[in-house]
């Protein structure tokens, strides 16, 4: 792994060395130094264009049982100081929680593997930003239907961060990001619709091409004009790779080791139970190299691995930070997220569902008539009983073929039965940070006309 550079290293010592005279049993630091540049246009012309750049740090203390945790973005001595004493102060004062503490030593991560998540090319010129946003306005324009573009947009980030804990973890990471999107408007007026078109990587060159970005955004606009919601009731529905991830994001919230550990969880009681089909896998692998969700190490400094959540549906684990864990009694996974003012909690990184035989096409000649869902708007989800409620847009199915858009309509069920149900597609996108491909869902409730 690329280490982070020496400097944010010095700063995440000098906050431990801080933290103990301050009086800390024991703390962890975090530097992080990052820059970020976006470029929005609109009509022709730029819109916007921002640049930010800076470092942040956080500290984090533990007296007895006690944790307390701080940030600031200034790195001058006197504030690093004044944050432990402040760190301490808070932590004396906080509530006793039997199960934080750092990892012992024997717990650590030792061999750091790279995987390449910075991109070496120079950090790209403001015009070039421009000019892509530009290719992608006029794509979406240039198509037969769309009235505007509300916007298209450009941007780059590089990161770089420090994790050191009193224990001796001592590592960091560096990361980069470019991104390209475009939102196109069709219609006019009561009848007008939009949609929009993304993509983002570690490595810009690996970028889609602008004008791919912006004439599918178009195409997905001018698709959806003459919406109209269909018949009340049961039906088969196949949610789009574009929102399929959000069904699996409900089952990793649901297998969260705060939410087994609080009780607040549908799936608390089914360990080692069947929750998928068989054959079908949910994979965690965070080793997978040019990802965005890849790191070697989590934010307690425990190696990260691949590992099944579900295996040939059985459901083989928790996710879990140290203090879930010990108040499972189980071990940790590696899964803590740390922020900067926040102690750490767990937190899944590159998930793999296990893809299926058939296209999208091919499912929706199975359906027959159904519904293929490609937006979903809000949310209603009872975590203890996996409820389920969402608004939708997307496309009638008649006869194995895509219909007429539709809107305004409500789909519901219970995230246990749709878990067991689900059918994959095998379009989803492999270089995604959740691969998950379309997903067909039968007998939910849509509430429409």
């Amino acid at each position: 792994m690329t280490d982070a550079p020496a400097d944010l290293e010095t700063i995440a010592a000098a906050l431990l060395d801080a933290a103990r005279k301050a009086g800390a049993e024991a703390a962890d630091a975090l530097a992080r130094d990052g820059t970020s540049v976006s470029v929005d246009v609109r009509a022709g012309a730029l819109e916007h264009a921002e640049r930010a750049e800076g470092i942040e740090i956080g500290l984090r203390v533990l007296v007895g049982q006690r944790q307390a945790c701080v940030s600031a973005s200034d790195i001058r001595a006197e504030t690093l100081q004044a944050m432990a004493e402040r760190a301490v102060a808070m932590a004396r004062e906080a509530p006793e929680d039997p199960w934080i503490g750092l990892a012992e030593p024997g717990q650590l991560a030792r061999e750091l593997i790279d995987l390449d998540l910075c991109d070496p090319a120079a950090e790209p010129a403001p015009g070039a930003l421009e000019a892509a946003a530009l290719a992608a306005e006029a794509a979406a324009l240039a198509v037969d239907g769309v009235a505007q573009v509300s916007g298209a947009s450009a941007g780059y980030s590089a990161s770089a961060m420090h994790l050191a804990a009193s224990n001796g973890f001592s590592a960091g990471m560096r990361r980069t990001s470019s991104s390209l999107s475009c939102t196109a408007i069709a219609g006019r007026g009561a009848g007008m619709e939009r949609d929009h078109d993304y993509d983002g990587r570690l490595y810009r060159a690996d970028l889609r091409d602008p004008a791919d970005i912006g004439r599918r955004a178009g195409e997905r606009a001018v698709a959806r004009l003459g919406a109209r919601q269909p018949k009340t009731g049961a039906y088969p529905v196949i949610f789009d790779e574009r929102v399929a991830g959000s069904i699996i994001g409900h089952l990793l919230g649901a297998v969260n080791g705060q939410a087994i550990a609080r009780g607040g969880s549908f799936l608390r009681d089914d360990l080692g139970a069947q929750i998928l089909p068989a054959g079908l896998s949910v994979t965690e692998d965070p080793l997978r190299r040019r990802v965005a969700g890849s790191r070697a190490f989590d934010g307690e400094g425990l190696a990260t691995a691949r590992r099944d959540i579900i295996r040939d549906g059985v459901l083989t684990g928790w996710t879990m930070d140290l203090a879930t864990a010990r108040q499972l009694g189980m071990t940790a996974t590696g899964n803590a997220a740390r922020g900067l003012s926040s102690p750490p909690s767990p937190a899944t990184w590159n998930i793999e569902l296990t893809q299926g035989r058939q296209s999208r096409a091919e499912l929706m000649r199975e359906v027959g008539t159904g519904l293929l869902v490609t937006s979903l708007i809000g949310a209603t989800i009872n975590p203890n009983t996996g409820d389920y409620s969402r608004g939708a847009a997307g496309f009638w199915i008649e006869n194995g073929e895509l219909a007429y858009p539709v809107n305004e309509i409500t789909i519901a069920g219970n995230l246990r039965r749709m878990f067991a149900a689900m059918v994959p597609a095998n379009d989803a996108r492999g270089w995604l940070s959740h691969v998950v491909p379309s997903l067909l869902i039968d007998g939910l409730t849509l509430a429409g006309s």
